[in-house]
């Protein structure tokens, strides 16, 4: 039987998802996958799946907002694939010494598609004693509009992940302040199911966790240009340069796990940002929201790389 495994939504920091459908990697592990995309975006519409094949990817944030909403919740994450934060803080002019407290002077953009960016960002602002209500905020355009923003003058710094960066970069319209991924471990991007499923389809989703571990071997052993290469398909609209640009900074800020398990700390980090900005009211537990049993056998069999 086929696994359905919903894709929300287009990004280069997803890379390590396309590859094991570019490099075959779940038909070398004898499982069907077909990729689609998700029915909705909303953080809490997936976690009361349909308790059947599907699968989905997205960050642990709607795992635990899922949870702190509904107790009964029995969605999980079990295959770690992002594990730093990919957002940047990109600025019109260099400022190669950022503070946080610099953000308290300056017309800035946070993202609007997602909560999670402004959610980490604002916890990284209380922990160096700012409060981030302080902060001349513009919270609801998109990045593309935000990266236009910049480049018209009309925003001093914004808030965006890759291909948009590097464009801004290689433009001479804009310089990197901070990378969000030196933060340290803050959990990203996770395979997610309802409980009933990782028992009904134990097999298949092992077998998933099994491809993407060997995905994960083959991406830190390659140079950005071959992973572009891989998955350019997915990003047809995209230059080949930049998408080996941001490939390379991706891997350089270390935010690809080298192996899927979902680690406590990266969890806790995540879960705490969302507690102290008030997306969450309870200290949703890591063993509420996390399944390492799939991860766990698959480090220890320690699979060859594609």
């Amino acid at each position: 039987m086929a696994i359905t495994l919903y894709e929300p939504f287009r990004a280069v920091f997803y890379t390590p998802f396309y590859l094991p459908h570019a490099l075959g990697a779940y038909a070398a592990e004898g499982v069907e996958v077909d990729l689609t995309n998700s029915p909705d975006l909303n953080y809490q519409a997936s976690h009361r799946a349909n308790e059947d094949a599907n699968v989905y990817w997205g960050g642990p944030m709607r795992l635990v907002v899922g949870h702190d909403r509904d107790p009964e919740s029995p969605i999980v994450g079990f295959c770690e694939v992002v594990t730093r934060d990919p957002f940047f803080l990109v600025g019109r002019a260099p400022r190669p010494d950022f503070r946080f407290a610099d953000l308290l002077d300056v017309r800035f953009a946070s993202v609007s598609e997602v909560p999670t960016p402004w959610m980490c960002l604002q916890d990284d602002l209380r922990r160096a004693g700012l409060d981030p209500a302080a902060v001349d905020r513009v919270p609801d355009r998109t990045m593309p509009e935000n990266a236009a923003a910049l480049r018209e003058g009309r925003l001093d710094v914004v808030q965006l992940f890759q291909p948009f960066v590097e464009q801004l970069l290689s433009a001479g319209a804009g310089h990197i302040w901070n990378a969000a991924a030196t933060r340290g471990p803050c959990s990203y991007t996770t395979f997610y199911a309802p409980r009933s499923t990782l028992r009904s389809h134990a097999d298949e989703l092992f077998r998933m966790t099994r491809a993407m571990a060997r995905t994960q071997k083959w991406l830190h052993s390659h140079a950005p240009a071959e992973i572009a290469s891989a998955v350019a398909g997915f990003f047809p609209d995209l230059s080949r340069a930049i998408l080996a640009a941001s490939i390379e900074r991706y891997l350089s800020l270390g935010i690809w796990a080298r192996n899927p398990r979902l680690p406590r700390d990266g969890f806790e980090r995540l879960r705490d940002a969302m507690l102290s900005g008030g997306l969450i009211k309870k200290r949703i537990s890591y063993e509420t929201c996390v399944d390492t049993a799939f991860a766990d056998r698959v480090i220890a069999e320690d699979p060859p790389s594609l």
